[in-house]
């Protein structure tokens, strides 16, 4: 089941208690009024959700808000219409007798000020129909409901409650998504392309000048204003890629950018405050305005620094400057000032941070970089992971649990260890490791599906012939690198699934963030403006190095700067998209 609209608490500065659960899925919503702890009865407001349901299983979110007097502990009841069960919950001591339910608050949650809410969350069971339930009551008071969504199944609703922002808990669902025209006209005169033409890609703002427009290229208020054009009377997702931070992309030349590693004010004062200017005009609220927040810059301060083989110069420089921390800090506290703005944070990847040594003290990063600058968790409506990468969606022939004559597949030269297989599980584990540090429980991944399909003729469609691990995984993965770590223009690589809305548990949308048939980066030295550099692991010949364990890049030939069109690459995703392009 998918996941869709829920209500998520983002409270600047507000008072209220929220606890709240989440994970993903369909809503209904109930408003009620009840009394507390006291004789007279109080406002109060019960949002119930299905979020997430399969076959005989369910995942329910349930909030309660007190409008009335403060009270020092609640009990919810009520009555299922059919058999559900509850089998484990969170956040509240929940009991059931025949199909009453009651749920009471815990130690930490029991005291609601006027305004305040408490949440809590549970799985169950059911056969045949997952009726609602039609009433509460609060504190032995009866809740009465407004009308609202009531088909727990529907994926698609936009209009569940939403937080005092104004912000929905899914900015995808329901709503279309922006087709930037440039990217459009360079994809439809590719022979073939039209069939994908219409696919929304995200927007790169890679350098100061990119606000306004290169050249005679479309400025942010361009994007914004045509965005404005094609959302007629839906709703319309813009997704902006915000990319230029001082010394940006430490360990690798090929996506360096303009600022120097100590240019924090100017990257504050001439990127992020003019965007942030923008983003908050009055003429693009009806917008809802996706921003994936710095790429390839936070992980590194934990896989490429000393004493790691893999440490760059650059990077010890930008972990010893704290200016990475400053800058992302100071983009989610600034965007996420603005009510219809969605921060997204990169996560890296898989093949990346999918280690023990690394998931931990990334998310562990995350946090940190979330609270501090200005930035507060509320700023953060999600990340992202396999940006502009390559790895698999899911990989279907093997599993990181499967063994081979005794000997695990992490053992395999591919997995070398590693605790995921694909970019799906990854996504939905560092989802969860996100949210137990403290993060929003209604937490929303992206997963970059751009370039990762790997379909064509060399797509396998079974597993590996089972002589020895690496036989098994290598005969039966989808993705064909040479090695994890390769990252350029990556020869063999494919479309991958289309853009859409809540594909699965946890996951806001699949998108295309990053525009197929851009160049990851010039295949040899490329005089040029605008910062970036010439990295071996674009040339097609380089024999690696320790981020790659030394193997060849697998990079194809001739590519251009990055971020410039490269006709020959996309024509090759074209050939391996899976699902196929039709």
């Amino acid at each position: 089941m998918s996941r869709t609209v829920n209500s998520r608490t983002r409270l600047r500065g507000s008072t209220a208690l929220a606890a709240a659960l989440v994970l993903s899925g369909a809503a209904c919503v109930g408003t009620a009024v009840a009394a507390p702890d006291s004789a007279a009865a109080a406002a109060c407001t019960v949002d119930y959700k299905v979020q997430n349901q399969w076959d005989t299983g369910f995942t329910t979110a349930v909030s309660v808000t007190n409008n009335g007097a403060a009270v020092s502990s609640w009990n919810l009841t009520w009555t299922f219409a059919g058999n559900q069960k509850v089998s484990s919950g969170w956040n509240a001591d929940i009991s059931q007798s025949g199909t009453a339910v009651t749920a009471k608050s815990l130690s930490y949650n029991g005291t609601l000020a006027t305004g305040g809410s408490a949440s809590f969350g549970f799985n169950g069971t059911y056969s045949g129909t997952n009726a609602l339930p039609t009433a509460f009551k609060l504190n032995g008071v009866t809740c009465n409901e407004d009308s609202g969504p009531t088909d727990p199944t529907d994926p698609t609703d936009p209009t569940d409650p939403t937080d005092p922002s104004g912000r929905v808990d899914n900015p995808y669902a329901g709503a279309k998504v922006y087709v930037n025209p440039e990217w459009k006209a360079k994809a439809a005169a590719e022979p073939g392309g039209s069939a994908v033409a219409n696919q929304p890609t995200g927007v790169w703002l890679d350098r100061i000048a990119a606000i306004d427009g290169v050249g005679d290229g479309m400025g942010l208020r361009d994007h914004l204003d045509a965005a404005l054009a094609q959302k007629g009377s839906n709703e319309e997702v813009v997704q902006l890629v915000i990319y230029d931070l001082p010394g940006r992309d430490c360990a690798a030349l090929a996506s360096n950018g303009e600022l120097g590693p100590n240019d924090i004010d100017k990257y504050k004062s001439d990127f992020i405050d003019p965007i942030a200017a923008i983003l908050a005009d009055s003429k693009y609220a009806g917008l809802r305005i996706v921003t994936t927040v710095e790429i390839d810059s936070l992980p590194n301060l934990v896989t490429n620094v000393t004493p790691r083989a893999t440490a760059t110069p650059n990077c010890d420089t930008m972990k010893a400057n704290g200016n990475y921390q400053k800058g992302v800090g100071y983009a989610l506290d600034k965007l996420g000032a603005v009510p219809n703005v969605y921060n997204y944070i990169d996560a890296g990847h898989h093949g990346w941070l999918g280690w023990d040594d690394n998931f931990g003290p990334s998310a562990e990063l995350f946090k940190t970089v979330a609270t501090s600058n200005g930035a507060q968790l509320s700023d953060v409506h999600g990340f992202i992971v396999n940006t502009a990468n390559y790895s698999a969606l899911k990989e279907d022939h093997f599993g990181i649990d499967d063994s081979v004559n005794g000997v695990s597949v992490r053992q395999s030269k591919w997995v070398d260890w590693n605790r995921y297989t694909d970019e799906l599980s990854y996504a939905q584990a560092m989802r969860t490791k996100l949210v137990s540090l403290g993060f929003d429980t209604n937490l929303g991944m992206l997963i970059d599906t751009s370039r990762n399909g790997w379909g064509g003729s060399a797509r396998p469609t079974a597993a590996g012939a089972k002589t020895d691990v690496d036989t098994y995984v290598d005969g039966g993965r989808y993705d064909r690198r040479i090695h994890l770590g390769n990252w350029c223009n990556q020869s063999g690589a494919g479309l991958g699934e289309r853009p859409q809305a809540s594909p699965a548990t946890g996951i806001d949308a699949y998108v295309w963030m990053k525009p197929p048939g851009e160049s990851d980066g010039s295949s040899t030295a490329i005089a040029n403006d605008e910062g970036k550099g010439f990295d071996r692991m674009c040339d097609p010949t380089y024999t690696g190095n320790p981020r790659n364990n030394n193997h060849l890049s697998g990079a194809l030939p001739n590519a251009p700067l990055s971020g410039h069109w490269f006709s020959a690459q996309f024509q090759e995703l074209l050939k391996n998209a899976y699902p196929p392009v039709q």
